[in-house]
């Protein structure tokens, strides 16, 4: 090794937080919104507003199911939460119907059971997925994405061991110094959650490590992969049908026996299993809210005659470890004030991997300055970095604006919405190809800034949910996301300023060439 072994980790950090850096900047956007997924959801659903949780909303879905979709061989029925208070029930159409794999999704009013009437859209939804999975299909978006995230461990790992003296760097910060001032705002972003970052990357990788790493899985249980669900995670293996008749039981009396189980905690999701036959099952699933661990404590019951016939408590120690990782990554156990902290150290993440990305272009200026030209692969560097950094912003909010413009009665309209997502992302990586790279940052944040700060004016013109009423009752959920969107807005137009901040006009050749990246001039002197 002619290098010694920190320069060896300066290279390795570099080049594996370059190579996957857009894709990990998005993931970190993305997953940063999904701590809010169902408040997200709600604001695009304004019809929902007035809905409010039923202590017999789960009698209230099966008698619509029961209704509706009697011969399913499957019903998933999510109750209610202080965060989602509609009923969602999931069933399978047997003769295949609509929707995902023959699934139709319906959400009901928990106090009546009737549908409600809102408008199609994938709300948070969409950016939960996509933070895992980039809108492909599900195999290839998860190994890309998992593939990201082992790249971001190393580049934690050789990050901290390049930098011998990153606590003291992180109380220093040098301004106006070029690429020492990104260097300084890299560090300081990069420690000041350096734990968080730590955690939310090896978890990410945790929650699907059974698609990543299945040998262990496939050594011991062979094809037979309900044994080990059964066994490691409290998922008991599907009944098969009796094919004769049977009525479902009163589910009420189930659910509170399954709660004096679990000590009085609430009931989140409940699976019935072949609903209409004499060997239906129902399957009663505890609520993890407040809870780190999210395995899956259960009971089983008889569908015909409510015989409990299986309790999952705690899982075996292994299981309850993966629990308790799935449960740090997914924060659902948080209140709305450690979720914020979440979502903070989600924003550091998101400029520690932007001042990563920008400084690779600042360190190479004085080489374009000598070479008198730009290179292909520092253009290329620019124009991804102006197109993803300035870009998704102005793509979430045009996913925003969407939902509030389309027509509400538009056909497929969840899938325009996110065309309309990747429409204008697309749009923030043309324009930098036509124009000066300076420019194209503060052009782009100055338009994420306009259309965050306009959102709640665009609320106000088309529903019923804007400030002026949702402030005046306490409706936090609709509220709360037009004021985020202001803040955003804020924090966008502080971007855009300080991206402006040298002018770009009849400036010597020299001093261009440093500024190519977008950059200040400051630069130069690096």
């Amino acid at each position: 090794m002619k290098e010694g072994f920190r320069q060896s980790m300066a290279w390795l950090h570099t080049w594996s937080g370059l190579v996957v850096g857009w894709i990990l900047f998005a993931v970190f956007v993305t997953g940063t919104l999904s701590y809010f997924r169902p408040e997200i959801s709600q604001w695009m659903r304004p019809e929902l507003r007035d809905v409010k949780a039923d202590a017999n909303a789960a009698e209230h879905a099966i008698a619509t199911l029961q209704e509706r979709a009697p011969s399913s061989p499957r019903w998933f029925i999510s109750l209610p939460e202080a965060r989602e208070p509609v009923v969602r029930v999931t069933y399978r159409d047997p003769n295949g119907g609509e929707g995902r794999r023959g699934f139709k999704s319906v959400l009901l009013d928990p106090a009546t059971g009737k549908e409600v009437t809102a408008r199609e859209t994938r709300g948070g939804d969409f950016f939960y997925r996509f933070h895992f999975e980039l809108s492909m299909k599900p195999l290839w978006g998860r190994w890309i994405v998992g593939f990201c995230a082992m790249f971001m461990f190393v580049a934690i790992i050789s990050g901290v061991i390049t930098h011998k003296k990153i606590f003291k760097d992180f109380f220093t910060f040098r301004p106006k110094k070029g690429q020492r001032s990104w260097l300084d705002a890299h560090n300081a972003v990069g420690v000041l959650a350096l734990p968080y970052h730590v955690m939310i990357t090896y978890t990410g990788l945790v929650t699907l490590m059974f698609m990543y790493m299945p040998w262990g899985v496939q050594a011991n249980y062979g094809d037979n992969r309900e044994a080990f669900f059964d066994e490691a995670l409290g998922v008991p293996a599907e009944v098969k049908p009796a094919n004769q008749p049977g009525t479902l039981t009163n589910i009420k009396p189930l659910i509170e026996q399954a709660r004096e189980h679990w000590d009085g905690a609430n009931v989140a999701f409940i699976t019935v299993n072949n609903p209409s036959d004499a060997n239906s099952r129902i399957m009663i699933r505890r609520d993890n809210e407040h809870r780190l661990s999210t395995s899956n404590q259960s009971a089983e019951f008889a569908g015909t005659t409510g015989e409990l016939l299986s309790l999952a408590g705690e899982p075996p120690p292994a299981s309850q470890t993966r629990a308790v990782m799935f449960g740090l990554h997914m924060a659902t156990f948080s209140s709305i004030t450690l979720r914020w902290l979440f979502a903070l150290s989600g924003l550091g993440g998101i400029l520690m991997v932007a001042s990563g990305l920008v400084l690779w272009s600042v360190k190479r200026a004085p080489e374009r300055v000598k070479l008198g030209y730009t290179p292909f692969g520092h253009r290329l560097v620019e124009v991804l970095n102006i197109g993803v950094i300035s870009g998704l912003p102005i793509a979430i909010a045009a996913f925003f604006y969407a939902n509030r413009l389309l027509p509400v009665e538009l056909a497929g309209r969840a899938d325009w919405e996110v065309r309309t997502f990747f429409a204008a992302w697309l749009l923030s990586f043309v324009i930098p190809l036509i124009r000066p790279a300076r420019a194209d940052w503060t052009t782009q944040f100055v338009a994420g800034a306009a259309l965050f700060a306009a959102l709640p004016a665009l609320n106000a013109a088309t529903t019923q949910t804007h400030l002026g009423v949702t402030l005046a009752h306490g409706n936090w959920v609709y509220a709360g996301f037009d004021l985020t969107m202001l803040g955003i807005a804020a924090l966008l137009a502080l971007t855009a300023w300080y991206a402006s901040r040298t002018p770009t006009s009849r400036k010597p050749a020299k001093r261009q060439a440093v500024e190519v990246s977008g950059l200040p001039a400051e630069a130069e002197r690096a």
